[in-house]
């Protein structure tokens, strides 16, 4: 099992290779590969969910893309996003956040930086719930917010519930840090991280991998 530190930095190595692609053909390789790394742990259900929402903005970057250089750069651009976030899609549907946040404050991050990201990946998937919930719950009453012209005038009564909502799951987790004594001294951790010769290992060979395909892809 590698360190979470360690699977950040390969993510980190994946994604600078896939920023310095030019050709289509190198990012589309890189996307399969990558997507072929989903499927093998186990989340493309939960990856195809994610995609749906994911391609109209790709469509969209590539489309500005092309108006403004062209169609080979536009293409490469919707190309190069799908890869990047599906880079970051596997490292945090493999990497739990609080392995992820406790390990960055054990190598220095400070823990009130660290706890913001932990929370805000943590809170995604209850936001989007909550969303869920109450686009059901207006449709129900017959409330057009599918997107269109016609739904712009019903955002407010998507908006309002989801904001007061989000507003009071704040304030409940900030009466529970304070309950727990979030800003006291000497945190002590559960477990604790050391990057280990493996770890080390595959950093370097992730990062010569990455070095070498560049110079490859550059020939």
């Amino acid at each position: 099992m590698l360190d979470p530190r360690t699977k950040l930095m390969l993510a980190l190595a994946c994604a600078v290779l896939i920023a310095l692609t030019r050709k289509q053909c190198w990012l589309m390789g890189e996307w399969l590969v990558l997507v072929a790394a989903i499927i093998a742990m186990g989340q493309l259900k939960s990856y195809l969910r994610w995609l749906i929402s994911l391609v109209p903005m790709a469509l969209f970057f590539g489309g500005i893309t092309w108006w403004t250089a062209d169609r080979i750069t536009g293409q490469a651009a919707a190309l190069g996003l799908l890869a990047i976030t599906t880079v970051f899609f596997g490292f945090f549907a493999s990497t739990e956040p609080e392995d992820l946040g406790n390990s960055l404050v054990q190598a220095g991050l400070p823990f009130p930086v660290a706890f913001v990201m932990m929370a805000a990946l943590q809170f995604v998937p209850v936001v989007s719930r909550k969303v869920r919930a109450v686009v059901e719950a207006q449709q129900a009453r017959g409330i057009v917010l599918k997107p269109g012209w016609r739904a712009m005038r019903n955002y407010p009564t998507l908006l309002v519930p989801i904001l007061i909502q989000s507003f009071q799951t704040a304030e409940s987790l900030a009466e529970a840090m304070e309950t727990r004594g979030f800003g006291r001294p000497g945190r002590s951790f559960r477990k604790v991280y050391r990057l280990g010769g493996g770890d080390w290992a595959a950093i370097i060979l992730g990062w010569v991998l990455a070095v070498v395909l560049l110079y490859c892809f550059a020939r």
